[in-house]
């Protein structure tokens, strides 16, 4: 079996399937943005995306509670 057959093990798709995007306001700009979200990056994430309006780097702390749904605090590099 591949590794990507494990990749929604613990929120799998379809019917109560784990958030796989969210809107956020970009704490430089203040746009309002719909980020992509990767469930099967595990429960607790933490990486850099970069604002598509403004191009300024967030630090993106995401965790997903025991029904799928998405917590997401957005910071800053400075």
């Amino acid at each position: 079996m591949g590794d990507d057959e494990y990749l929604y093990d613990d929120y799998p798709t379809g019917e109560g399937a784990a958030d796989e995007e969210a809107v956020v306001n970009c704490p430089y700009c203040g746009e309002v943005v719909v980020i992509a979200l990767d469930p099967g990056g595990g429960g607790e994430q933490h990486y850099v995306e970069d604002c598509p309006v403004c191009c300024r780097p967030w630090q993106v702390s995401l965790h997903y509670d025991e029904e799928g749904r998405a917590e997401i605090a957005l910071g800053t590099e400075e």
